[in-house]
């Protein structure tokens, strides 16, 4: 188990470097495609697409994971999700396309939105999918078929923007913006048919398809309370832009400086801030199968010296990354999104991120332990922490009063999860 849980860790960070590479060299032709103004626009609409990815999910991955590491079937597990997964996203898509209007005009308070979220909706059936295919190979502890799918997706999307967004920029950026959206069509196709090749080569029957009510509620069981976390976060997320603009231009500050300075920071620092997420993805991904398995056979002190040893890797990570960023932040912003915009913010915020990096292992232990509901829960206080402190700030501090609602968030939650760790392995282990 050992062997296993460090070989699949190894891989995703591989993996995940390179996909971080990769996803370098995306951000750098859109920034120079769609230009500020663009990257703004952009980020308005991020928020809304991060939301119904978490509601087409429904934490799929984490809780088919979990059922297969737990020597569940995993035919029985995958099939009957399926036809109940796509159904349940075609209709997100008629819900899309009946409230795009009421977000792009009244929510975000910019038509040109409208385009780029009707462009969502067509993505979520192809998201969905990989998804589920993705959480099959996560609980067989294989991620070789998850690495190459996740590099080939990404260089589809490369591919891509560099041939298609510059021609589209030509009819608006609003299209441009869209078109970007739209890709992710072809770039998770290109993943799903990826991952079915790694698939084991045994018929299927259609029966297998039908709809499984005992192992539809396994899932679910798990799922919901990781969805409602992953949820609550992703609503905080969609009401981040609408809050802050309605404040800030309702105190005088001016539209476009409201759009660009948003875009700066969520184009710009944030993403440069969590560029080492794609080490702690890879520690906790791996982390959760280890764990649960652990669990279920009563080896607690194993699950939490893994626990241990993912939070200090991470940290170390965090560390070398944060002192790297602080020092030399212009040739890095320059280097990547050819911009020296920023750099007040990530000189003040980037030690802060530090308790960033940690909460992805805590976070996948609280799942593989069952703690999935105290997880949501620390995710709603924080939110609720997070959207009092937007509304309140930016009367007093503009902008900043954004960047510190947003750091507060991370660093409640984290130390939520860290308590109830705690106190988890605490009890169990002084029971036996």
């Amino acid at each position: 188990m050992k062997n296993k849980f460090i070989r699949s860790t190894i891989i995703l960070v591989i993996s995940g470097a390179i996909t971080k590479i990769m996803a370098m060299i995306i951000k750098i032709f859109l920034t120079r495609s769609i230009t500020d103004d663009g990257i703004g626009l952009y980020m308005l609409v991020l928020p809304t697409f991060n939301l119904f990815i978490t509601l087409c999910t429904l934490s799929l991955p984490t809780s088919i994971s979990k059922l297969i590491s737990e020597n569940r079937r995993s035919r029985r597990v995958i099939l009957p999700l399926i036809p109940v997964s796509l159904g349940y996203n075609f209709i997100l898509i008629i819900v899309i396309f009946l409230i795009a209007p009421i977000i792009a005009n009244y929510l975000l308070n910019n038509s040109d939105t409208y385009y780029p979220i009707l462009g969502i909706g067509l993505t979520l059936p192809f998201i969905c999918l990989s998804s589920i295919l993705k959480g099959y190979f996560y609980g067989k502890e294989k991620m070789v078929p998850y690495a190459v799918a996740n590099n080939l997706e990404q260089l589809v999307r490369l591919i891509l923007i560099i041939f298609i967004i510059p021609k589209l920029i030509k009819y608006g950026i609003n299209i441009a913006v869209c078109g970007v959206i739209l890709i992710n069509i072809l770039s998770e196709f290109s993943s799903i048919i990826c991952l079915l090749l790694f698939v084991p080569n045994k018929k299927i029957k259609l029966s297998e398809f039908k709809i499984n009510n005992e192992m539809i509620k396994d899932v679910l069981d798990i799922s919901v309370n990781a969805t409602g976390s992953r949820l609550i976060g992703s609503i905080s997320y969609f009401l981040e832009p609408i809050i802050l603009t309605f404040i800030l231009t309702r105190i005088g500050y001016d539209s476009n400086y409201i759009v660009l300075e948003y875009g700066i920071i969520n184009g710009y620092v944030f993403p440069l801030l969590l560029l080492p997420s794609f080490f702690t993805m890879a520690i906790s991904t791996s982390l959760l199968p280890v764990i649960s398995g652990s669990n279920s056979r009563g080896n607690y002190s194993y699950s939490r010296k893994k626990l241990r040893e993912a939070i200090c890797l991470s940290c170390l990570i965090g560390i070398v990354f944060t002192a790297l960023v602080m020092s030399v932040p212009d040739i890095i912003l320059k280097l990547i999104y050819n911009t020296d915009k920023g750099i007040n913010y990530i000189r003040i915020i980037a030690p802060l991120f530090l308790m960033h990096y940690i909460q992805g292992p805590l976070t996948s232990c609280m799942q593989a332990i069952n703690m999935a509901k105290e997880a949501m829960i620390g995710t709603l206080m924080g939110a609720i922490v997070k959207n009092f402190l937007l509304i309140l700030l930016p009367f007093f501090l503009g902008i900043w009063g954004f960047i510190i609602s947003s750091v507060c968030n991370i660093l409640f939650v984290t130390i939520h999860h860290i308590y109830y760790v705690n106190k988890y392995y605490s009890v169990m282990i002084m029971s036996r």
